[in-house]
């Protein structure tokens, strides 16, 4: 199943989408509306079905006429995973770690398929990080990787702009992660029984302006997302709805000679095999 969420005359809606790109969907205000996605993954596989049913029936939407929101809004928890492929680590010239590399993204950060990412006006060092990005559907604790997929419910993508310049100000980097309007988030929900286990073998691009940046495939990963459940688990109890975006490959602006940061007019999309592509503009802050 594929879901987006969207906007339209400042309504909420929900859509299921086809392979095709097709949608349909309802308002909030109508009647048999199954609810958002924030809600129903707290409820599990079952509910998503029901609200697929539900849609299956609904009047057609045109996702390109409408507002595309982030699929999730009200995520407890958004934990990004820093140096998890080996040819990124090594270009930003880190150690590879032993553990994940976690830290955190904060939901007033986030937008939309096709929103702007702002620059902002304190730096121009605004970077692209094209990612996959596991839904917890079942909450735990202590969780064992032998079961950990079973606490995935889908997947999304995600664009962690980054504010270079102010993320290597300290060897922390949550400030730099952390500017408003520039992790893009969406456009599609897609659940886990959609894609290989784990989301094993799924290629990802990044374009910036129509030029490839970045090329790779999840199964470069180094920590697997069964991994990345169950280390996560050992320090925080997991909630349905929680976002882990599992790490980006090779191929930042900030690594390159002279470095590629976006700027305003650029276009970059995230396009990962069996998810979608996610697009955004980039303009300046006013």
């Amino acid at each position: 199943m594929r879901f987006a969420i969207f906007s339209k005359n400042d309504v909420r809606g929900i859509a299921l989408v086809d392979n095709a790109g097709g949608a349909k969907g309802l308002l909030e205000t109508d009647t048999n509306y199954p609810g958002d996605l924030d809600a129903l993954v707290k409820k599990g596989d079952g509910a998503l079905a029901d609200a697929a049913k539900v849609l299956s029936s609904a009047p057609a939407v045109a996702l390109q006429e409408v507002r595309v929101l982030p699929p999730f809004s009200k995520s407890n928890k958004v934990l990004c995973v820093g140096l998890n492929y080996s040819d990124h680590t090594a270009e930003t010239h880190y150690k590879q770690p032993d553990h994940p590399t976690i830290f955190p993204r904060f939901g007033s950060t986030l937008i939309g398929h096709k929103a702007a990412i702002v620059r902002p006006k304190v730096s121009q060092a605004l970077d692209y990080e094209g990612e996959v990005v596991a839904v917890i559907g079942r909450p735990g604790r202590y969780i064992a990787e032998s079961n950990a997929l079973d606490h995935v419910i889908g997947y999304t993508i995600f664009n962690d702009g980054s504010v270079r310049d102010y993320q290597h100000r300290t060897p922390q980097w949550t400030l730099g992660k952390n500017f408003e309007n520039t992790g893009a988030l969406g456009p599609l929900f897609v659940t886990a029984d959609e894609l290989p286990q784990g989301a094993k073998g799924l290629k990802l691009e990044t374009r910036l302006n129509g030029e490839v940046v970045q090329s790779s495939n999840t199964d470069n990963l180094i920590f697997s997302v069964e991994n990345l459940v169950a280390a996560v688990s050992e320090a925080l109890a997991l909630e349905a709805g929680d976002l882990i975006i599992t790490g980006t490959p090779a191929g930042i602006g900030h690594s390159r000679k002279p470095p590629l940061y976006m700027k305003p007019g650029d276009v970059v999309e995230v396009e990962v095999e069996g998810i979608g592509t996610l697009e955004n503009h980039v303009v300046d802050e006013i």
